[in-house]
């Protein structure tokens, strides 16, 4: 005999949804549903806490602690995801085989990068990026390859100029502290740059 009492019918439909949204933690890939919502919270200008976290992503208020120690780790993770689509971004526009061209190309990525994710920007430069990973591996490797083939005698002093120039050209973007040119006088300002590596060659 079945029991079609409402209350009843109310009491499955609540264990259902219970063991559904005790799946998700399961079958969903949860640091990834968690790296996106706190992402998403840091471009809205919200505090980026665990908790308001996991209510974002649609899970239990403990559910970040399984992959998280606290804020601080969770930062950390955003600020990795954002040097990895930086890294894509820069590699995009290396897909030329023109060393300068490519260095200029990456240096107008850089700046179109930071324009587009102000704050996951100076968050991956806030130190909470966790330490880097190997350069060869990482955004600054991109830029390092070229550089290298520009500046070999030199290539550290050549790479830290050329990444010292694009990025405080980048946060003076941010900050509404460069000169009106627009992209004409940006990419100008960069390729100047980049002879400037290519000169030290003969030198």
């Amino acid at each position: 005999m079945h029991c079609r009492a409402p209350c009843c019918v109310q009491r499955i439909h609540r264990l259902s949804v219970y063991n559904v949204n005790m799946c998700d933690d399961n079958f969903v890939e949860l640091p990834a549903r968690l790296l996106a919502a706190a992402l998403s919270a840091l471009e809205r200008g919200e505090d980026v806490g665990l908790r308001a976290v996991a209510r974002d992503a649609g899970v239990s208020a403990m559910a970040p602690y399984r992959h998280f120690r606290d804020k601080a780790a969770l930062l950390a993770a955003v600020a990795m995801s954002g040097f990895d689509d930086l890294r894509t971004a820069l590699l995009a526009a290396d897909a030329q085989s023109d060393a300068r061209s490519a260095l200029v190309a990456q240096g107008e990525a850089y700046l179109a990068f930071a324009r587009a994710r102000p704050a996951l920007f100076r968050l991956m430069f806030s130190g909470h990026d966790g330490g880097p990973p190997p350069v060869e591996d990482n955004a600054y490797g991109v830029m390092v390859r070229r550089v290298r083939e520009l500046a070999p005698a030199d290539s550290d002093a050549a790479t830290l100029a050329c990444w010292s120039a694009v990025h405080g050209m980048a946060t003076l973007a941010l900050d509404g502290g460069l000169p009106v040119g627009g992209a004409r006088l940006e990419h100008a300002a960069l390729s100047l740059v980049v002879a400037g590596l290519a000169s030290s060659r003969s030198t």
